[in-house]
């Protein structure tokens, strides 16, 4: 293929995006004079593609390589083989980042419940990960051994947040509108835990698409808590930009042809430090709205499911009714003829434009 056809079929790349988050990070430290918003990212960012660019070797010695199941699209067979749990080494360098550039803040329960509950999911996502390498199949832990686990790492999470009052009593909605949640704290604080760590593991499809949406909302997180600015904010911000910089290191790695892939033991994490924060943080509702790209990743497999079950069972047939021809929808605009490295871009330019409307819409109430 010529520079001139590369060219054409890249929307917006890898090295685009993280130069745009780089300078917007910049800037956004500059005009806040809060140093602290770029530095983690940059020292997160550095590090990663140090460790990673290792531990690919490491890992691929130790053939703990992906296992592609065979229903999905039958170009990703050739992906079989390559490096996975990725998350192990990026996960750990973000929250060690940023817990260490906020050694000194008052923030230290909020620093500490954020990394307990990463490290936990990414743990789950480990052992997911090892049994499917393990007996060699691109299924690992069991549906109901998977949440049991999730459960109890988030409830031991919502335990201490609650304890300690690091939870707000009210939730911002839009506008000036806010709910004191009472008693249901707890069912719906477990299900926003358990729904944006599968929304993110079921992202992870493509070479790129989850390590660089996941570093573009919390790039996006990270500027509206600046904003606000109180010192809590400050350092969940400094958090959040040293994960989004692991990611964004990572990504350099992670696009097509993806050297190595993150396992569910980073997607999970993702996921579950995404939630976390916009828990502790009071901006949940700029999560589902920036984050909307994992929404739809989710939403395309619940509607999938759901209405194949429904149709089966009222029509008595065999086979149920398909919305898409492959969920998550992902694999869908694959089906479709769209290739693999032209949906991850778009999907992070998507998820851009819903940082922007996030932002926008905080800031106009």
């Amino acid at each position: 293929m010529t520079k001139l056809n590369k060219k054409k079929n890249s929307i917006f790349n890898s090295h685009q995006l993280i130069g745009l988050i780089l300078t917007i990070s910049f800037f956004t430290g500059i005009l806040t004079n809060n140093s602290s918003f770029y530095i983690p990212l940059i020292i997160s960012f550095i590090s990663t593609v140090i460790f990673t660019k290792w531990g690919v070797g490491k890992i691929q010695n130790l053939k703990l390589g992906q296992v592609i199941r065979k229903e999905g699209p039958k170009d990703h067979y050739k992906k079989s083989g390559t490096p996975s749990m990725g998350g192990l080494l990026i996960v750990p360098i973000g929250l060690i980042v940023g817990n260490l550039v906020n050694h000194h803040n008052l923030a230290s329960k909020e620093l500490i419940s954020i990394t307990i509950l990463g490290l936990s999911f990414m743990l789950i996502g480990f052992l997911d990960d090892w049994k499917s390498i393990i007996v060699n199949k691109n299924k690992g832990l069991k549906a109901k051994e998977k949440i049991i686990l999730q459960i109890v790492a988030s409830l031991i999470f919502l335990v201490y947040v609650y304890t300690q009052n690091l939870i707000p009593e009210k939730i911002s909605l839009l506008g000036d509108y806010e709910i004191n949640l009472g008693i249901l704290f707890w069912p719906i604080a477990l299900i926003i835990l358990l729904a944006e760590s599968n929304a993110t593991n079921l992202t992870d499809g493509l070479d790129g698409l989850a390590s660089g949406c996941g570093a573009i909302v919390l790039t996006g997180l990270s500027i509206e808590l600046v904003i606000r600015g109180s010192n809590t904010d400050y350092a969940m911000a400094s958090l959040c930009m040293a994960q989004a910089g692991s990611w964004l290191g990572f990504l350099i790695f992670n696009s097509k042809p993806a050297k190595i892939f993150m396992g569910d033991t980073g997607s999970l994490a993702m996921g579950a430090i995404l939630a976390g924060t916009a828990l502790i943080t009071n901006t949940l509702w700029s999560l589902l709205i920036m984050g909307g790209i994992f929404l739809a990743e989710s939403l395309s497999v619940i509607i999938q499911v759901g209405v194949y079950k429904i149709t089966k069972y009222f029509n008595q047939i065999d086979e149920g009714y398909r919305v898409f021809r492959m969920a998550p929808i992902h694999h869908h605009l694959e089906l479709k003829g769209q290739k693999e490295i032209e949906i991850v871009q778009r999907f992070w330019l998507i998820s851009i434009f819903l940082v922007f409307l996030g932002l926008i819409l905080r800031s106009s109430v």
